[in-house]
């Protein structure tokens, strides 16, 4: 090819603004296509309308499964599919979610270097936690251009932080100064092709829709001590990493804080039920105690009262804990509990 004509851009929380500054500035005459994900709810009725306001000299469609790539369009990611690139073609892919998400940003990067190899430029906006990261670096492995949204200029900036984490980039910058760049690198020959992992193409597959086992799995991870939140499965830890990933059997995919978001979920969830339980039960056992009375039953009305105030204290305690997790859920990460879940898959932690 001529130029690099494959532009991947990702983007989740905060990523409206800096995305409709970059399209505003793509001329007329761009000689690549520009495909978009951004993390949007299952039955939303997709950012359609937002980017073709942003975009006056660039069409705007969603993507169809199976259209051919054409240059001079911009393509987006309908909900709850995740959109590939194979062969020049645009997949819409079934497969299992990928860091909590479908569409996956890490699903299309990896794609797109699978497919494009060094035609390929990636771009990763504001967003929380960190998918696009492992894709990303994916892309500057296969010869490809990587550009990153400078995290000071990030509404939410954990996953440029977590990009810039995974992998050297070729700019890290403002949404302005990106926007030169994606036209600058556009216009440039591609370098030569480099060979990726046997492993990303298993991954493409599996997002495709593809199947996904056992044998597959082993193929790209070591089986992990960790279990899958989503099927129960056992997780195991995808080769040669950043970051830290994981994958079941079944194909779902987490980052390590991806994992822990959703640990942390099924745990509020399960203390929640708790609370309710525990405060049906008190009522219960004081409505007893108050029968007990009425019935001139003073001893067993003392037993169920006793029975009821230890139900309250064990109330009092779950809405405290319950109240503590709220407050320790800060923006960012502190680091510590990824180093944790790293130590129990077995993997030396980053100093």
């Amino acid at each position: 090819m001529a130029n690099r004509d494959i532009i991947v851009i990702g983007g989740s929380a905060g990523s409206s603004d800096p995305l409709r500054t970059i399209l505003a500035a793509l001329p007329h005459n761009l000689r690549a296509a520009v495909i978009i994900i951004v993390h949007i709810p299952p039955n939303s009725a997709g950012i359609l309308r937002s980017v073709t306001s942003a975009s006056s000299n660039l069409p705007v469609k969603n993507a169809e499964d199976g259209e051919a790539i054409l240059p001079g369009q911009i393509y987006l990611a309908p909900s709850d599919y995740h959109l590939l690139v194979i062969k020049d073609k645009l997949t819409l892919g079934n497969g299992p979610r990928e860091n909590l998400a479908r569409p996956s940003i890490d699903s299309l990067f990896r794609s797109a270097a699978l497919s494009c190899g060094p035609r390929t430029i990636g771009v990763l906006l504001s967003g929380k936690m960190n998918d696009g990261a492992s894709g990303l670096a994916t892309i500057k492995q296969a010869g490809g251009v990587a550009l990153v949204q400078a995290p000071e200029d990030a509404a939410t900036p954990e996953m440029p932080i977590s990009a810039l984490e995974a992998t050297p980039v070729d700019l890290n910058a403002t949404s302005e100064e990106l926007a030169q760049a994606i036209i600058h690198f556009s216009a440039e020959p591609p370098g030569p092709a480099r060979p990726l992992p046997a492993g990303v193409r298993i991954e493409v597959e599996i997002a495709a829709g593809g199947r996904s086992d056992t044998s597959k799995i082993k193929q790209l991870a070591d089986a992990s001590p960790l279990t899958c939140p989503e099927c129960g499965g056992v997780l195991s830890e995808v080769r040669d990493s950043q970051p830290l990933r994981f994958r079941c059997q079944i194909g779902h995919a987490y980052t390590a804080k991806a994992l822990i978001a959703e640990q942390r979920d099924s745990v509020d969830v399960a203390m929640r039920v708790a609370l309710r339980i525990v405060e049906e039960r008190a009522a219960l056992v004081g409505r007893m105690a108050k029968e007990a009375t009425k019935a001139n039953r003073p001893g067993m009305a003392e037993m169920h009262e006793e029975r009821a105030s230890e139900y309250r204290k064990h109330v009092d305690i779950l809405r405290t804990a319950i109240l503590q997790g709220m407050e320790d859920k800060a923006p960012n990460e502190s680091g510590s509990e990824v180093i944790d879940l790293e130590m129990r898959a077995g993997r030396k932690p980053k100093s």
